[in-house]
């Protein structure tokens, strides 16, 4: 399948890597421009891994901040989100013939929100898990295609439980769900609302949705904006 990868970090790198294993292609990706704690635009070795991971295999990138419809290429199959904090709006998600899914370190419905490890380890949870779902316009609550639980070791902390297992089983389910999609089983399975919890991000800046600002190009009408080019 020809998929298009929304993310950072070593995990989207991960993911990209174990799709390509799998004979997907690669037909772009989205990523930040650097590295967290990086400002030197001019050093590769500050750059995003997923961007540098791109870069020398000619893979097209867009800075994530700047990610719209019109970034994705013609004849993309599946959107993956891997780690990404920009919200994927409904135009972008719509180049997607087939679906966009995400990865999402909780059992959903619990636990939405950008900090979910941490407050698995705040709360004491004995269980936790990974969720594969349909992207929406609601912040994780769209429908699961895949989820798989683990019990919380002892004593871990939110970059053990991440690095050690809620990580890996990340690759691993969204491998299964790009499986099942190439294969024309579409997973779609409803939250429960009545269990789901919320919780806000520790010290993080809310989740970005580059297709809610305007280009250049674009009109405000009757508090919307609207595309003067092509979507």
């Amino acid at each position: 399948m020809n998929i298009y990868v929304s993310g950072q970090g070593a995990f989207a790198v991960q993911v990209a890597e174990a799709l390509l294993d799998e004979g997907h292609k690669i037909l772009g990706v989205a990523a930040p421009r650097l590295r967290k704690g990086h400002t030197d635009e001019g050093n590769a070795m500050s750059w995003d891994r997923l961007r540098s991971w791109a870069y020398p295999r000619d893979v097209a990138w867009t800075d994530s901040a700047e990610l719209r419809a019109m970034h994705v290429p013609d004849g993309v199959d599946v959107i993956v989100a891997a780690h990404s904090h920009a919200f994927l709006g409904r135009h972008t998600r719509a180049r997607a013939s087939v679906a966009t899914i995400g990865y999402h370190p909780s059992l959903l419905p619990l636990h939405r929100g950008r900090d979910a490890i941490r407050w698995t380890i705040r709360d004491g949870d004995k269980v936790t898990g990974g969720s594969v779902y349909h992207l929406t316009e609601r912040t994780d609550a769209g429908p699961l295609a895949a989820q798989e639980h683990l019990f919380v070791p002892p004593g871990s902390t939110a970059q053990s439980l991440w690095r050690e297992h809620l990580a890996p089983l990340g690759v691993r389910l969204l491998l299964k769900v790009v499986a099942d999609l190439a294969e024309g089983r579409l997973i779609e399975v409803p939250q429960d609302e009545e269990l789901a919890t919320w919780e806000p991000a520790m010290g993080a800046p809310p989740l970005f949705k580059p297709e809610l600002i305007a280009l250049p190009g674009t009109a405000r009408v009757n508090g919307s904006k609207w595309a003067l080019h092509a979507q």
